[in-house]
């Protein structure tokens, strides 16, 4: 029996998990694992009734267990989770299973006791994470229904608007005697709510993370001496506007018409948080290997809750009327797409400080050599349109001849290809909706070029992202215009991508 008591010792050592043996309450066998997960010395722990190793919670079950241990056939009792008590005192959670063995000197009850506190540290974690991804969800769907019903009120406004003065300029003009000034009129208050409809797209497009940007490396400072007198018209005359730049300031790569729109529609919130005047300070500098841009202003401030949801979209605290809410989403939009990271901090009384974070580049600034405009009018080159809506590519071929090019008109892809085809002459630009049905602007594009190599392309869209970008960025060697376009818009476009 030597060899079969040293084996039994070694397998209760080599256990990874506490063994206490027990007869009539009291613990006649514990391994040394029982004495380190209890705090007691294991020979001291020998002996001692098993109630020193009781909780309040453990000890209103133990009649029970112990009525099982005295009455129940021999083989398992079951497991139960229950708390038990260190030397010091200290609970902690465990999973206890017992089974009965009958002896020649009496019952044995033989307890594996396993230490769970990590176990459910890490199921209350996941509950934890599982309950934030339900609020997260909640507060999306929230910020949602926020954004649909805000898009829906402003641009009902703006159809409001543009289908009544649409109709005064119809009556108007079937009138006995048209008043040509008041046609004039109405049409540009129909031109200034599209203006307003093209802003608030760019602004959710922006916001969404979905507008093609077109990244260069970006001197900032020198971007921010270039707006500083439009800033100074947004914030007024009884705010002073303080540009600190921050000296050896490295490139940062982003898209500078997306910087500038960030800086206005930071200044319009610094003009309403100062209504009383202030002053509006921007500077820069470097921290580690990010540009640091920040707009601190000495307005009113926010409160906790309200700069806690500055960030979500059409939230404001502004009256009806006076704001959109998504000046700073459209903010977090712009940043968070460049790669860079935007906070808040605010008291009130004493103001609101943006700090921007954008990666530094190493690229020298860029030239605007290539931005120069240039003359719009054709010079009677070959011009094919391909626009699935038909208004407007009747529009686009108006603007398009009235500037002296010939222009070849499609409603989509297949007919794009069928009028390539059976035209003699040179195709000089392909302009193509980058989405209509049946065959993708990218794909026309693709085929066209296959077959006259000469030909170059000239993109519309006003999404474009998912078909020309990756990660939001434009793919070197596409030109892209944004819809809406105005007809400057399009002729300065086709006229660059004509001169290369």
């Amino acid at each position: 029996m030597e060899w079969s008591e040293e084996l039994s010792g070694g397998l209760l050592q080599a256990a990874p998990d506490a063994i206490l043996v027990l007869a009539g309450g009291r613990i006649v066998l514990a391994n040394d694992r029982a004495g380190q997960m209890y705090g007691w010395p294991t020979d001291e722990l020998v002996g001692q009734s098993v109630e020193v190793l009781l909780t309040d919670e453990s000890r209103a079950l133990f009649p029970e267990r112990q009525r099982l241990v005295e009455e129940g056939v021999a083989g398992a009792v079951g497991r139960i989770v229950t708390t038990t008590r260190r030397r010091d005192g200290t609970e902690f959670p465990v999973e206890s299973s017992t089974a009965l063995i009958d002896t020649p000197q009496g019952r044995l009850a033989v307890a594996v006791v396993r230490d769970i506190s990590e176990r459910l540290r890490a199921e209350q974690e996941q509950e934890r994470l599982r309950a934030e991804a339900h609020t997260h969800r909640s507060q999306r769907l929230e910020s949602l229904g926020q954004l649909a019903g805000g898009i829906a009120h402003d641009f009902n406004n703006m159809l409001g608007v543009i289908l009544n003065y649409a109709n005064f300029v119809i009556e108007e003009a079937e009138s006995d005697e048209p008043d040509a000034a008041m046609i004039a009129s109405d049409a540009r208050q129909v031109i200034r709510a599209g203006n307003r409809g093209t802003e608030l797209t760019h602004q959710l497009l922006a916001f969404a993370r979905r507008e093609v940007v077109r990244p260069q490396p970006v001197d900032l400072n020198a971007l921010i001496t270039n707006v500083q007198e439009l800033l100074r018209r947004t914030v007024g005359e009884h705010i002073g506007l303080i540009f600190r730049p921050g000296p050896d300031l490295p490139t940062v790569t982003c898209d500078p018409s997306q910087i500038e729109q960030m800086l206005v529609n930071l200044a319009l919130n610094a003009r309403d948080a100062m209504p009383s005047g202030g002053q509006l300070v921007i500077d820069t500098g470097l921290l580690d290997t990010q540009v640091r841009l920040r707009v601190c202003d000495s307005g009113r401030g926010m409160t906790d809750d309200v700069a806690e949801r500055a960030f979500e979209p059409f939230y404001t605290t502004k009256g009806s009327g006076e704001g959109t809410g998504l000046g700073l989403a459209t903010v977090y939009g712009i940043v968070t797409q460049a790669g860079g990271e935007v906070t808040l901090t605010s008291e009130v009384g004493l103001g609101t400080t943006i700090t921007v974070l954008l990666p530094a580049g190493v690229a020298p600034p860029h030239t605007e050599a290539a931005d120069r405009p240039s003359e719009t009018g054709g010079n009677g080159e070959t011009l094919l349109v391909a626009e699935d809506e038909d208004a407007l590519r009747d529009v686009a071929g108006r603007i398009l001849t009235g500037a002296g090019y010939r222009v070849l008109l499609a409603d989509g892809g297949a007919q794009a290809l069928e009028l390539a085809a059976r035209h003699d002459g040179e195709i000089d630009l392909l302009v193509s909706d980058v989405v209509m049905p049946g065959m993708l602007g990218k794909e026309l594009a693709e085929r066209l070029v296959v077959a006259r190599p000469g030909t170059r392309v000239l993109y519309m869209s006003g999404y474009a992202q998912p078909v020309l970008a990756s990660q939001g960025t434009l793919e070197p060697g596409v030109a892209l215009l944004e819809k809406p376009f105005t007809a400057g818009d399009l002729l300065t476009a086709v006229r660059r991508r004509l001169d290369g």
